[in-house]
């Protein structure tokens, strides 16, 4: 038999329980933060035995079964029972218009670009493109950048002095 050495009052102290740092070797989840995976089709015992909780035969028993997105049972769902009507241009562009009577606000020799009239709130949406029309007249003479100018918009910025210029 081995001999029992003491060492003293140290050997008391490291006795003592003390909080251990946080390593790798001890986390843990926060308690009651995972749960274990429910394990079906493991014997009556266990109340999701033989069916699995799915039930009796059809459709929705069967492995790997799910419904699509708008499926009523066989039936013509709503989304293609519902008349459908026009056209829908995937490559359309719309955008968002400005007329010349607005830009009468700008100081003359001003270069009014698509930037300016977002910041001074004459087109709201950011991704349009801009289009000038020539609704009412222009007073002064401007150097206009927009991504489209209309047939009387571009006449009546020449007749102003103002040139315009398409931007992409």
């Amino acid at each position: 038999m081995a001999k029992k050495v003491s060492r003293g009052r140290k050997a008391a102290k490291s006795a003592a329980p003390h909080k251990s740092a946080v390593s790798l070797s001890n986390l843990k989840p926060p308690k009651g933060s995972r749960h274990r995976k429910v394990r079906v089709g493991r014997g009556i015992g266990s109340k999701l035995g033989k069916t699995s909780g799915s039930g009796d035969k059809g459709q929705k028993s069967r492995r790997g079964y799910s419904r699509r997105r708008g499926f009523e049972g066989g039936q013509m769902p709503l989304h293609r029972r519902m008349p459908k009507r026009g056209f829908h241009n995937p490559f359309g562009v719309t955008y968002s218009v400005v007329n010349l009577e607005e830009l009468n606000v700008f100081p003359e020799g001003e270069t009014v670009t698509p930037d300016l009239l977002r910041a001074h709130g004459f087109v709201r949406r950011v991704t349009d493109p801009i289009k000038v029309l020539g609704d009412g007249e222009l007073k002064t003479k401007l150097v206009i950048h927009a991504q489209a100018f209309s047939a009387s918009a571009k006449d009546k910025i020449t007749k102003a002095g103002g040139t315009f210029e398409v931007v992409a």
